[in-house]
């Protein structure tokens, strides 16, 4: 059975928020777009080249694949990222687009939740959830996450959208993989671990 693996980038309060450019995601007037350029190094770009080794597809929302989509298919082809974007099979969750044209992508139709169901269960390799918050709130509401794969940057924006947002489920996290760059971000590999235990000193 694939995994599905939640990538994202966060910051130490837990924004996953417009990480890219400030034009990349500026709803509810967010203006803090932009904030992992100036935080990340070297290692940061090894992780995340790591995380795509297993992985032959992604599952985006609608706004991260918009945002991918009119970036990667006219981006430096000397970056080793480039091809590997284009050719991976991206699969896309949305109510209002009605076509994806980006190369190699698959407009998911009718229920999400059984669609991504429908995915763990196909042949292939592992799925990445890349960004696409709500997305990957709904798959974690619905207990389809196998896998969360973080960078946690040392910087507090104080604002923005967060990927466990109040209301996401209680879950224990087992550790994986947890290293710290030289520039101090946290790159963390967890996998759920059934509900947190609850005790007191």
């Amino acid at each position: 059975m694939r995994k599905i693996i939640v990538c994202t980038f966060l910051t130490l309060d837990g924004v996953m928020q417009a990480p890219g450019g400030p034009d990349e995601d500026a709803e509810s007037g967010f203006e803090y777009g932009g904030w992992q350029k100036p935080v990340a190094d070297e290692e940061v770009g090894t992780a995340i080249a790591g995380w795509y080794e297993h992985s032959d597809a992604m599952l985006l929302g609608r706004k991260t694949y918009e945002i991918f989509a009119s970036y990667w298919p006219t981006a430096d082809p000397d970056n080793p990222f480039t091809d590997r974007m284009n050719s991976m099979h991206k699969y896309v969750a949305s109510r209002t687009l009605t076509s994806v044209e980006w190369r190699n992508s698959t407009l998911l139709e009718g229920d999400i939740v059984d669609a991504v169901r429908e995915l763990k269960a196909s042949d292939g390799g592992n799925i990445n959830v890349v960004g696409s918050g709500d997305l990957a709130q709904t798959l974690m509401q619905h207990g389809l996450v196998d896998e969360y794969r973080l960078t946690i940057h040392p910087v507090i924006i104080g604002t923005g959208k967060r990927l466990f947002a109040d209301g996401a489920i209680p879950t224990a996290l087992e550790p994986v993989s947890v290293s710290t760059t030289k520039g101090g971000t946290i790159v963390g590999v967890y996998r759920p671990n059934g509900k947190p235990s609850y005790d007191s000193y």
